[in-house]
């Protein structure tokens, strides 16, 4: 009976090892399952919050820089275009003044002021008549007073503009030195020539 009983001993390390193993599968289980349950860490950003704080500021103050730059531009653009208008307006108004105001007096002097502020075709065409007329003038005594009762540009292109004015107009001469003013609307139509605008036709309007 004591035989059988030493041969039954050696059995229990086999069940040793069995728990031991059992133990060890347990507790990699276990990390197996803290690691899973960690979240993962966060990435992080190429850019700092300063950092991309300063490229916007960057950025804000390149697109002001390019607003003010086209906005400078724009009101420049607009100022010239004013100048220029007002240039052919003048030009228009003191064209008219100077084919309605001439004194038999100083004939010669008051139509050399008219081909002065003169170009094109209409200066070629008064400066041919320019002698005869200033001849009748002296002959006839004539006075003629001009008045600009209103101007405005009529149309505008690049290098001229078409003036409307309406002017009012007192002659006298030897034979009739009263006569009722006279109510005229011309169209003078103004080039730049240069720095200056000069009229370069001129009609009379209904």
């Amino acid at each position: 009976m004591a035989k059988h009983a030493d041969d039954d001993a050696p059995d229990e390390p086999e069940a040793t090892a069995v728990e031991v193993g059992a133990d060890d599968e347990a507790d990699s289980a276990e990390e197996d399952s803290e690691e899973e349950g960690k979240s993962p860490e966060p990435v992080q950003s190429g850019l700092s919050p300063v950092r991309l704080a300063a490229i916007v500021g960057v950025v804000v103050v390149v697109l002001l820089a390019a607003l003010t730059g086209w906005l400078a531009y724009r009101a420049d653009q607009s100022h010239r275009a004013e100048q220029q208008r007002e240039l052919f307006l003048q030009a228009g108004r003191q064209g008219a003044l100077n084919l309605t105001s001439i004194d038999w007096q100083q004939a010669d002097a008051d139509v050399q002021r008219v081909l002065d502020s003169a170009t094109g075709t209409f200066y070629d065409d008064f400066s041919k008549r320019a002698q005869p007329f200033v001849e009748v003038v002296k002959q006839a005594k004539s006075k003629s007073v001009g008045t600009i009762a209103e101007a405005g540009v009529e149309s505008e292109t690049a290098g001229g503009a078409q003036i409307l004015v309406a002017v009012t107009v007192n002659t006298s001469n030897a034979g009739a030195p009263q006569q009722a003013p006279r109510a005229w609307r011309m169209l003078l139509t103004v080039q730049q020539v240069g720095d200056e605008a000069k009229v370069s036709n001129v009609e009379f309007v209904p």
